[in-house]
């Protein structure tokens, strides 16, 4: 069955061939580590865990790296302004190395939160500052580059297709409008190589055939990806910011340096809204993945919201949509655990397929899990059901087969009052039952019926 997917290059569906035999190849770009990485940025991640879980779902061996951020990402993105990493430290009153290390660690702890796959290949910026300067050797020597007072930057005027990816106006990128020119030859020319403040020692610097510095931020991507996936590999994957300026200057890089266009598919998930807008740090008014766990979300309750939504769509965040997707998750699993009987069945191949057909048009979640909602109502043998779910969640990635209820310290006297209320229900005496659960959440708790059975819990 093939796979259609999105390439905004070509800006259209494309069936997806690997370019190699032996594995299909997957760059993401990670996350700047200067502070906690929010549910939008998380919403990106978990559109290319849905990607990767794809292609492996169509038995393509995947090599899935992921570049951490740890230098050279200014505040603008547009190579003006502080480093976003000497800014943070200056914030967290912590060195540049240490909070990288600790938003590092704090963002692998959140995509384990969200059951995501982790990479095969995590890669820092600042572990390859080597092959960062050799890249920039490589386009100096093609004749892409000139130096200012304030670093080595590339001539985009070089490149007749420069901004092909973004479908940029160039002749409307006029000087002083949308960047300020500075000694830049062009607005839209960009930094290689950013030199240190004369009469300032930075956290992060080093030495270069041009002087002492940082790399820009687009050269890391280019650099590695190319180290670790060969310069022409299949999918390279952002968010829908990277379009006009991070994922345009990397190809601009490549095309320099290796005559290629770096990935074959250019894919971008879409910004996740809140308040009509889009979620950022900038404002410093952010959710966390943390901020959901303190009102008792269960982290892949957002993912289950994010599967509702195509990817390349905006999604809109409230808490009420929150709250629905947590009790539809609650509903699946319980549903799931219910499910017994014989464990060697087998999945429904008609449903497989509506499911496969359904993920393989562009990763359509939302229709995909319209037919795993079919399958709970469909009239086959729990186990059946059970083993076709099993398939749907290699894609989801809902853990489905690992959730047990969580088991509640439960006073002696509130259990008898709940199993008295259990027995008065089972022999169909409606206004015992009801009596109990009464009194019972006049006490704190409450009692839910469930497809799995009976739960206690404190209101």
């Amino acid at each position: 069955m093939d796979i259609l997917l999105y390439d905004n290059w070509e800006r259209k569906l494309r069936p997806f061939q690997p370019l190699r035999q032996d594995w299909a190849g997957l760059y993401c770009c990670g996350p700047t580590v200067y502070d906690y990485a929010h549910i939008g940025n998380l919403r990106t991640y978990l559109f290319e865990d849905v990607l990767r879980r794809t292609l492996e779902f169509n038995g393509h061996q995947v090599r899935h790296v992921v570049n951490i951020t740890d230098v050279g990402h200014l505040v603008s993105d547009a190579d003006d302004g502080e480093d976003k990493m000497e800014k943070g430290s200056r914030k967290a009153g912590e060195s540049a190395w240490d909070i990288a290390e600790r938003f590092t660690v704090a963002f692998k702890q959140d995509m384990r939160s969200l059951n995501m796959l982790e990479p095969h290949i995590w890669c820092k910026a600042t572990d390859h500052i080597a092959e960062q300067i050799d890249f920039i050797r490589v386009i100096e020597e093609k004749g892409y580059t000139y130096i200012t007072g304030d670093g080595v930057y590339f001539d985009t005027s070089r490149q007749d297709n420069y901004g092909y990816l973004a479908r940029l106006n160039l002749e409307g990128q006029e000087a002083g409008k949308r960047v300020a020119l500075g000694d830049k030859r062009n607005a839209t020319d960009f930094a290689l190589w950013k030199f240190s403040p004369a009469g300032e020692t930075r956290q992060m610097e080093w030495d270069s055939p041009w002087g002492r510095g940082f790399p820009g931020w687009h050269i890391e991507c280019s650099a590695m990806s190319a180290k670790y996936l060969e310069p022409w590999f299949d999918i390279h994957c952002g968010g829908e910011d990277h379009i006009p300026i991070h994922h345009t200057n990397e190809i601009a890089q490549t095309e320099a340096c290796y005559g290629t266009r770096l990935a074959n598919f250019w894919m971008h998930g879409y910004f996740l809204q809140i308040d009509a807008g889009k979620m950022s740090k900038s404002s410093g008014d952010f959710l966390r993945l943390q901020t959901l766990a303190d009102r008792r979300v269960d982290p892949l309750a957002y993912r289950y919201l994010c599967l509702t939504a195509h990817y390349r769509s905006q999604l809109n965040f409230s808490w009420e949509a929150l709250t629905a997707a947590q009790t539809a998750l609650q509903r699946l699993r319980d549903t799931y655990l219910s499910w017994t009987g014989n464990a060697a069945a087998e999945a429904d191949p008609r449903f497989v397929e509506r499911f496969h057909a359904e993920i393989n048009n562009d990763l359509n979640l939302p229709r995909a899990l319209a037919v795993m909602w079919e399958l709970l109502k469909a009239e086959l043998p729990p186990q059946v059901k059970k083993a076709t779910v099993d398939r749907f969640d290699a894609v989801l990635g809902l853990d489905l087969q690992h959730w047990q209820p969580v088991q509640e310290d439960i006073p002696a006297g509130i259990q008898a009052l709940a199993d008295r209320r259990k027995a008065a229900r089972d022999s169909k005496n409606w206004a015992e039952a009801d009596a109990l659960r009464k009194e019972l959440r006049e006490l704190g708790y409450e009692v839910e019926d469930t497809a799995a059975g009976m739960t206690i819990k404190p209101v």
